[in-house]
């Protein structure tokens, strides 16, 4: 039962990266490289109808972890309490860049509410990659100093940064070179992501601007990903150990680059869907391959004193976990549905319909 729950939680963050990553990349596209007020409305009308549905797939993800892994929940959102405060504050301004710029035509209004936009979208980018690279490196549970657990087994306190700003270091902090070159990889992939929605969902002046950054980009990735695995290598000595031990797993790795080198022909699709489809192939299997090579860890311990944190002995009574799943086929129904009638109703081009206006 404890896998089961395991596979829901990874499938809802899998959706949320996919669907709201879209979002946030739309916002760094808007902030670097819309000039014009068309070019801005195409954006915004893009994601207009699906940014708020899109993030609630996080709030979900947030519930499935409380119910099903309390302690993981307790763990995390304790030790990970400033960068969630910073990623809070990031989703305020982001939503309200998007509702407030169109309540007064004010030259100066709007471009103080499109840079609250663009900016947050980024930084979320950012410490969404970060935070991928914590779950990789992991954490000094029970916060040991030398030798010493200072506190109980499952507990740990980061703070944003070590003046060592080292992913060995015994005090840890959020960000460090390596969680940095998770999140660039990140802001990268999601800004080919939100680009190739732009070009899948409207008919802008932008579109074959974006197909250029889209390949421009690709290569950078390209390079980013491979720098990250031999960076792996130092954060993990046996990196591949689950792929080894159980080969079926390279399909997550393989989904990974057929999305990644699907990229490199972004300019010579015939579909504007296609773009789209191989950025999301490469974001699934990046997050997919991430977390099959960790399994059954859902957070490492950084130190040989307190053990990690697996979904075994996170997870809670079984009975409360065999109770929950009748409620979840019930809340899965209602989300399809709720799904195929917003993608059915906003399906194709989306310049004209207008969002934010007011």
């Amino acid at each position: 039962m404890e896998l089961f729950w395991y596979i829901i939680l990874m499938s809802m963050l899998a959706i949320y990266v996919v669907l709201d990553g879209y979002d946030f990349g739309a916002g760094i596209v808007h902030l670097f490289f819309a000039k014009t007020e068309k070019d801005k409305k195409a954006i915004t009308n893009a994601i207009g109808p699906f940014w708020d549905a899109n993030e609630v797939w996080l709030i979900a993800a947030g519930g499935v972890l409380f119910f099903a892994f309390p302690t993981l929940y307790a763990s995390s959102f304790s030790g990970f309490y400033l960068p969630l405060m910073i990623i809070l504050w990031l989703l305020i301004f982001r939503a309200i860049g998007l509702e407030l710029r169109g309540q007064v035509h004010n030259t100066m209004w709007e471009a103080i509410w499109d840079k609250a936009f663009g900016i947050a979208s980024l930084l979320l980018a950012l410490f969404f990659g970060v935070a991928l690279g914590n779950v990789v490196r992991g954490v000094n549970l029970g916060n040991v100093v030398d030798g010493v657990s200072t506190h109980e087994a499952h507990y740990f306190f980061l703070p944003l940064w070590n003046p060592t700003f080292s992913p060995h270091a015994e005090s840890l902090g959020v960000i460090d070179w390596f969680t940095l070159l998770l999140g660039v990889i990140g802001v990268v992939s999601l800004t080919i992501h939100g680009a190739n929605w732009i070009i899948f969902k409207t008919n802008s002046g932008l579109n074959e601007r974006l197909k250029r950054v889209v390949f421009s980009l690709n290569i950078v990735l390209l390079l980013l990903v491979v720098v990250s695995l031999f960076a792996w290598h130092i954060i993990e000595p046996r990196p591949f150990h689950n792929f080894l031990a159980h080969p079926w797993l390279w399909v997550f790795p393989l989904t990974a680059f057929t999305g990644l080198f699907g990229l490199f022909k972004v300019r010579s699709f015939q579909k504007d869907g296609m773009g789209f489809l191989f950025s999301s192939l490469f974001l699934l299997g990046g997050l997919t391959s991430t977390v099959a090579s960790i399994f059954p860890k859902v957070l490492p311990s950084t130190n040989s004193i307190n053990p990690d944190l697996t979904l075994y002995n996170v997870a809670a009574h079984e009975y409360g976990l065999s109770v929950g799943v009748y409620w979840f086929i019930i809340a899965v129904v209602l989300v399809a549905a709720y799904m195929f009638i917003q993608y059915r109703v906003f399906k194709g081009k989306m310049d004209d319909v207008g969002y934010g206006e007011h």
